[in-house]
């Protein structure tokens, strides 16, 4: 059953939200329920619900297309429950337009519009947000990324190819002397981007304050041997005024970076450090497989990050291919290509995507193939730190791997005068 298409495009108040929902009743009756849910509605119309008022305020639907039926239930559903429905279990993809006016320049509302209580509906057994389409002057009121891709490379001085970055391992319980002893370890290991773990904050065995002036120090004194740039990604998930201090500490040293675990923080707290800080904002987003994994329920990267992207973030994660993870590389490369789309037509925006999770030389190869394009950064933290030969082997390796796969010679075949990737290939290669 297709709805008919009451617009073909976003309309400059409005925005647009797709989803997938499953549902024993009607999915037009269920979409219809959806739109006033999240705008002017409730379960019952209400005495100041004007004709007037809903013209101006409710949200509208735009299409349903029904897809094939699941078999049984994704989701409880005590409501259902209660009414004694039975299936079939109805599945459907809605579309939503939602009046601007209704939301304003405000993130977290816009979040709480087309992601708040629709998960909580006793109609459906499944609902997942899908995509978000906004118009471009709605776009225009949020952040930009600072840097985004172009301005990392000008920090980095990584002017073509992929930027390759290594995480601090172990991810707790180093003292700040001993992390800024491993950081002088990979400067002269020759990678391009340093990032902490997203569960070393601000531990008691090594403050952040005195991590980043250890650890600055050795990459100022590496600058001046090297005359090579080294960003490094001090994780300052705190509470926001303390994510303000980290910053301008991070700043006042010489550093260009900050990361923070994005979900925890939140909207609000993300928008706020953005704007009080000039430094490339690095989002991790540790926590979004419990928004992701169950494909009833969640919702999906491209909605994810333009939320996100929304705060000002330059950097996001995106899992890595054939990594330690549950994501599908499907998945991995439709997110990655998500960071390099723009959020409105016209706009440029991009984010850098970050690919890191038991990735090595051997992944180099999957992950070109795929994104076909070096606007990347390419972590690995083990694939690097536990390489037989060192970590300077272990940057060598994922840089010849490079270079091979944008020369199109297969890994083996590179690898037979390069040993750093012969040795990587070897030793990683039998742990795939």
């Amino acid at each position: 059953m297709n709805a008919t298409l009451q617009r073909n495009t976003v309309h400059d108040d409005t925005l647009e939200a797709d989803y997938l929902i499953e549902t024993p009743l009607d999915p037009a009756r269920v979409a219809d329920v959806m739109a006033g849910e999240q705008s002017s509605g409730t379960f019952v119309r209400v005495a100041n619900e004007s004709d007037a008022l809903r013209a101006r305020s409710r949200a509208s639907v735009l299409r349903i297309e029904e897809l094939e039926p699941a078999s049984q239930p994704s989701l409880p559903s005590a409501w259902l429950a209660r009414q004694g429905t039975p299936g079939p279990w109805r599945r459907a993809r809605v579309t939503l337009s939602f009046p601007l006016a209704n939301i304003g320049a405000n993130l977290p509302t816009l979040a709480a519009t087309v992601a708040g209580n629709l998960y909580d509906l006793g109609e459906v057994t499944g609902m997942r947000l899908l995509s978000l389409r906004l118009p471009v002057a709605y776009r225009a009121r949020f952040e930009l990324p600072r840097h985004g891709v172009a301005g990392t490379r000008v920090l980095t001085e990584v002017t073509g190819g992929p930027m390759i970055g290594t995480i601090i391992k172990p991810n707790v319980g180093l003292s700040a002397a001993q992390t800024a002893a491993l950081v002088r370890e990979l400067c002269e290991a020759g990678v391009d981007f340093i990032k902490d773990d997203e569960v070393c904050a601000n531990p008691a065995h090594a403050p952040l304050a005195e991590r980043v002036r250890a650890v600055m120090a050795e990459v100022r004194r590496y600058r001046e041997r090297s005359g090579r740039r080294v960003m490094v990604a001090f994780n300052i998930t705190d509470e926001l005024d303390a994510m303000r201090r980290h910053a301008e500490l991070v700043e006042c040293e010489g550093g260009t970076c900050v990361m923070a675990s994005i979900n925890w923080c939140g909207f609000s707290a993300i928008q706020a450090l953005r704007r009080a800080t000039p430094l490339v904002l690095h989002a991790h987003r540790n926590g979004y497989g419990m928004m992701s994994r169950d494909p009833a329920l969640g919702m999906s990267f491209q909605a994810y990050q333009t939320l996100w992207r929304l705060t000002g973030v330059d950097h996001m994660h995106v899992h890595g291919l054939a990594g330690k993870f549950a994501q599908s590389d499907a998945e991995v490369i439709e997110s990655a290509r998500d960071c390099a789309k723009p959020l409105a037509s016209g706009c440029d925006d991009p984010v850098l995507p970050a690919f890191s999770s038991g990735q090595w030389a051997g992944t180099v190869q999957a992950t070109f193939d795929a994104v076909r394009s070096t606007d990347l950064l390419f972590m690995s933290g083990g694939g690097i730190l536990a390489h037989p030969d060192g970590p300077a082997a272990g940057v060598t390796s994922v840089r010849q791997a490079w270079a091979a796969v944008q020369e199109h010679t297969p890994l083996p075949v590179f690898a037979e005068h390069m040993p750093e990737l012969r040795r990587a290939l070897a030793f990683f290669g039998g742990r795939a």
